[in-house]
């Protein structure tokens, strides 16, 4: 590899980490291959991603992958210095919204009557917009059985904000012990 190749992905290195610190949401390949009017193979695009993110690994943030894209993160162990800064975004979420979005995460899509059958209870409305507003869960479609239920599902924003790619990065249900992961 002479010199100017060198140059050549240093400063494609470098307007990458530029477009993903600045973004305020996570960027897909695509949106990545557009900072270089197409003259990039995907193949390579992954290979500077993989680059930036070992450049980054002793680092305070990280670059990661999530289910809409990648972005660059603080590291997890500086979570409660960040949380220091902004204290009222700290939302908390009642068991019953985080029970309902457990199910519909595991067993979407799902209709109200299978998460009040899961539960044994029924599901507020509050809980359901609450997710809604989220944008954690959606409307997906209609169940074809009698008053056409809705099914809801998860969302990719639900992905994003728990840091996984896909729904096969949930944590394994027989992990789970008595609400919390063993």
């Amino acid at each position: 590899m002479d010199m100017t190749e060198v140059v050549n992905a240093a400063e494609l290195k470098n307007i990458l980490e530029a477009a993903l610190l600045t973004s305020h949401e996570p960027l897909s390949l695509d949106d990545l291959l557009r900072l270089f009017a197409g003259r990039m193979e995907r193949a390579t695009l992954r290979m500077l991603l993989d680059e930036l993110k070992q450049d980054w690994s002793q680092r305070t943030m990280e670059l990661v992958q999530v289910a809409s894209g990648y972005r660059f993160q603080a590291r997890e162990e500086y979570a409660d210095y960040l949380a220091r800064l902004n204290p009222e975004r700290q939302a908390r979420y009642s068991r019953a919204v985080m029970e309902t979005l457990a199910i519909i995460a595991y067993r979407q899509p799902v209709t109200r009557g299978d998460i009040e059958e899961i539960r044994g209870v029924t599901v507020n409305p509050n809980v359901m917009r609450q997710l809604q507003e989220r944008d954690w869960i959606d409307v997906v479609g209609q169940r074809e059985v009698p008053g056409r239920p809705s099914l809801y599902a998860t969302t990719k924003h639900f992905l994003d904000d728990f840091n996984l790619r896909s729904l096969a990065d949930l944590p394994v249900m027989e992990d789970f012990v008595q609400g919390e992961i063993s």
